[in-house]
């Protein structure tokens, strides 16, 4: 199967937003030690997303580069999940959402390696390694959350129970994929739901969301994030720094 250019955009979009809302926390996180590690997880992610749209722009063929298809694309252009678009104002929001897309990217560049694709596997061998610290970085403050005090422990439940809607979305088949989604889900679960048992966490049981990112519908979240992301490049086009 040949790879497609949505599904890589897809990749990248997921890695790109992430690290977007990430920033977010640089000097507002609960102690300084953790500015820098949601900061150094924020810059990963973004690696990743250029190597991404780099060879996104190539399979598409029209002469785009990664800052075009950063920039220049609107809301309805991206194709990442409802799970990375949305505020993340609470520490415990931030945790959650990390354990599960961690986990993911964890169990699917762990895939790609050995896929037939050769750009992929290459991204894929850099990016495991740097997820892996992700998913133990989340791992262990869900766990200091999760059987901390009460007040933590319920805060750290409220978090799991926002953000469990929106998984069911990453496992949503993509035409070109190079590793079926749907092929992760039982393993991206189970490597979840045991991290939150060992938290004292209860794993919860909600309806999934209807998103719809994958195909360019999203919630109005994602427009003003990218206002704010596009605002200098498109305020001065063609500038060079």
């Amino acid at each position: 199967m040949t790879t497609s250019c949505d599904y890589v955009l897809a990749l990248a979009d997921d890695a790109l937003v992430s690290a977007q809302r990430m920033s977010w926390w640089i000097s507002r996180a609960p102690e300084l030690e953790e500015d820098v590690a949601l900061a150094n997880i924020g810059l990963d992610q973004l690696g990743q997303a250029r190597a991404l749209l780099t060879y996104a722009g190539a399979l598409e063929g029209a002469g785009r580069t990664e800052d075009d298809l950063a920039y220049l694309r609107d809301d309805r252009e991206f194709r990442n999940v409802w799970l990375v678009e949305r505020p993340q104002p609470d520490f415990g929001v931030t945790i959650a959402r990390l354990l599960m897309l961690a986990t993911w990217q964890s169990e699917l560049y762990a895939a790609l390696v050995s896929s037939s694709d050769a750009t992929l596997a290459g991204i894929a061998g850099k990016a495991v390694k740097e997820v892996a610290y992700h998913v133990d970085h989340a791992r262990l403050w869900t766990l200091r959350l999760g059987d901390g005090t009460e007040v933590s422990h319920a805060r750290m439940q409220a978090a799991l129970e926002s953000e469990w809607p929106h998984l069911e979305e990453l496992f949503a088949p993509v035409d070109g994929a190079v590793v079926d989604p749907r092929s992760l889900r039982d393993r991206v679960m189970g490597r979840i739901e045991e991290v939150v048992v060992e938290a004292t966490l209860s794993v919860p049981q909600v309806a999934p969301a209807i998103g719809g990112g994958r195909r360019g519908l999203h919630t109005e979240h994602l427009g003003h994030l990218l206002a704010e992301m596009q605002h200098l490049h498109r305020s001065h086009p063609g500038a060079t720094w």
